[in-house]
């Protein structure tokens, strides 16, 4: 067995892996994702879509979400410093915490997750992550306004799997990883049990305590059964767990030391969240599949946090909010000819209980509301043959969105919207593995109440829309060993949904702006012979405000907030016949400002990570070094002036895995 071939990360990555002389040259190995609900070769999808495999992610050492900032370039997230919670931004987009909904969606086996709470993985067992750019409301609903990132777990099926890794690194830290898929009656039965627990001891010192302020504990469990009665019937139970057990959010005061407060008051994040789903699938004799997800998503957002970071208790804020979403969608799909067809069903209903706690020097503010949605929508997608080398992708989805809102101690809220999502792409084969498109879609983010306003009198926001304009090439070059997609795109965004904040002391949501994105996306895969392999992409993105006027300050032509320049991202890896390996990766983002002001900003940053290791059969031990320039971006100025959040410090440490 070659080397790539052993070590994950390069296993799925090409078809042959060290050429010698007088062989033909390794070539890229095709990769199929389920972009549009079905299966298709990356290259035919007329999107910006980049793949993750599974492996790579395990070569890489990624275990959240979060580190997929600029490792897929147009990708980051919102500084926050709270483990179990991430709004991720998108094409420029994305969305305030507190409307508990997100612009991109985050799928798992199907199963959604529509907040920024839960919006996490332990990227434990995955097979592969597509990240879709650009809005895939047609598809997927108001929570894909900028695109989905869709983590597919590794299958159960006849070949067994197993896999065990220890990791150890500087601050304490402690992680140990399992993962088991087999068969239990073959051809029929099988089932998987994944786990993780992490620990670290954190950076930023309490000099009231004396004790490190930030530490982390989380613990992650998946399991999952599949049935397959029969050659037509596919049926797969599928449970989660996450658990977080840490201390203060990395958050600390503008004017004191780096990574150092005086907290008195405790801070804890004591969050939970789990998820069961069934999935089900039948093939009719036909030639028609019906596809069915029904999931329960419940997640418990339950933390304290000192926000005076001192030793008196003058300000701090507190939150008990319980998030649960029955979600179903019913999928039929089919063939006329050489025409691909889909007609699909959702629904979702949410019942979101909310407690929030704040101190101030005026007193303290205790608030409580109960949070009800639901969703219905129907939706369609179509591909079509038209001329030769050309093709027609074409859907639509009707939805509608109803949101109740019953505080304590004040009159109930209701609010409906209904909207239409279309999406038009027209492609062409400019040679059999080359492909030019352009599309036309439409973007939709649902609306809310402001729930933390009672001076407003919790007053509701509407719907964020997009139009989207995009065009791109993909395809390959160089006899298979470079694979690359080039997307550019401009929106049109109307009904923002922006945070005004007109006096001191009050902030609420509303639609007061317009902006427009634009920007171009790159990736590239290169296999360059003799073990070498280069992978990178880079995204430019331009999102400014067209209209904003807040009080007596006008943003037009201000950045949208926590939304970077550019992104992205480099890595070489080298893969030695002998068993040995080493890969250097370069991960960078342009700052980003925390408010509409562009007052406040989170540095630039280009983080160099190493790793280089061993592999002798089924055990391989690696050494990394994460950040190794123990780079620092901290947010300065987060909640409008009130808080740094601090980045996380150089990591090194050692690795060690077995698998079956």
């Amino acid at each position: 067995m070659s080397c790539l071939q052993a070590v994950p990360g390069w296993a799925n990555t090409t078809n042959s892996a060290i050429t010698t002389e007088g062989e033909a040259p390794a070539t890229l190995t095709p990769i199929t994702v389920t972009a549009e609900k079905t299966e298709q070769p990356l290259e035919n999808v007329a999107a910006s879509v980049a793949v993750i495999d599974g492996s790579e992610i395990e070569a890489a050492g990624l275990t959240s979400l979060e580190q997929l900032e600029g490792r897929v370039p147009g990708l980051s997230f919102q500084p926050f410093g709270q483990a179990g919670m991430n709004s991720p931004v998108m094409r420029g987009l994305t969305a305030n915490f507190n409307t508990f909904s997100t612009s991109t969606l985050l799928l798992v086996d199907g199963v959604p997750t529509l907040s920024a709470q839960g919006f996490e993985s332990s990227l434990l067992n995955v097979d592969r992550i597509e990240i879709l750019r650009g809005p895939q409301s047609t598809l997927y609903g108001s929570n894909a306004e900028a695109g989905v990132i869709a983590i597919h777990t590794q299958p159960m099926d006849n070949q067994p799997r197993a896999t065990v890794s220890g990791e150890a690194g500087n601050h304490g830290h402690r992680a140990v990883r399992f993962a088991v898929s087999h068969p239990i009656v073959q051809d029929n039965l099988y089932a998987s049990i994944a786990v993780s627990t992490s620990s670290e001891d954190g950076f930023i010192d309490n000099i009231h305590t004396g004790s490190n302020e930030d530490d982390r504990n989380r613990h992650d469990l998946n399991l999952g059964l599949r049935w397959t009665p029969g050659d037509a019937t596919d049926l797969a139970l599928r449970y989660t767990r996450q658990e977080y057990d840490d201390g203060a959010s990395r958050w600390g005061a503008p004017s004191a030391h780096r990574a150092t407060v005086a907290s008195g008051t405790p801070s804890w994040n004591r969050s939970w969240g789990q998820t069961l789903a069934l999935t089900a699938e039948h093939e009719f004799a036909s030639d028609l599949s019906l596809h069915s997800v029904t999931a329960w998503n419940d997640f418990r957002d339950h933390i304290q946090q000192d926000t005076d970071f001192r030793a008196e208790d003058i300000l701090h804020v507190g939150r008990d909010n319980r998030l649960r979403t029955l979600s179903q969608e019913l999928r039929l799909e089919g063939a006329l000819g050489e025409t691909e067809w889909l007609l699909g069903v959702y629904g979702d209903s949410s019942d979101n209980r909310l407690h929030s706690i704040s101190k101030n020097m005026m007193g303290s503010v205790d608030l409580h509301a109960n949070q009800e949605s639901q969703t219905t929508a129907l939706f369609t997608h179509w591909n079509l043959p038209l001329a030769q080398h050309w093709r027609l992708s074409t859907g639509g989805r009707i939805e509608h969105n109803q949101v109740e809102l019953h505080p304590r101690g004040a009159a109930s809220r209701s609010e409906s919207w209904s909207h239409f999502s279309p999406k038009i792409a027209l492609q062409y084969e400019i040679s059999p593995r080359n492909q030019w498109y352009a599309s036309i879609s439409r973007g939709v983010r649902s609306g809310g109440f402001n729930i933390l306003s009672p001076a407003t009198n919790y007053q509701s926001f509407g719907p964020e829309k997009t139009w989207s304009y995009e065009t791109g090439a993909k395809g390959w070059l160089a006899e298979g060993r470079l694979r690359y997609s080039l997307a550019a795109y401009l929106m049109d965004i109307d009904n923002m949904q922006v945070m005004q904040m007109p006096t001191a002391g009050m902030m609420y949501i509303t639609n007061a702006a317009t902006a427009t994105s634009k920007g171009v996306e790159l990736d590239l895969d290169y296999l360059l012979g003799d073990g070498w392999q280069i992978k990178g992409g880079l995204a430019w993105n331009h999102t400014r405000f067209d209209q904003f006027q807040d009080g007596s300050a006008d943003y037009a032509g201000n950045h949208n907030p926590f939304a970077p320049d550019f992104t992205g991202y480099l890595s070489l890896r080298y893969d030695d016949p002998e068993g040995w390996y080493t890969q250097g990766s370069l991960v960078g983002s342009s700052k980003v400002y925390l408010d509409a002001a562009n007052q406040y900003e989170r540095n630039d940053y280009a983080l160099l990570n190493l790793v280089a290791g061993y592999q002798l059969g089924d055990w391989e031990l690696a050494a990394y070094a994460d950040n190794i320039g123990d780079k620092r971006y901290d947010a300065v100025g987060y909640q409008n002036g009130f808080v740094t959040i601090y980045s996380p410090p150089r990591e090194v440490g050692m690795r060690f895995t077995w698998r079956l």
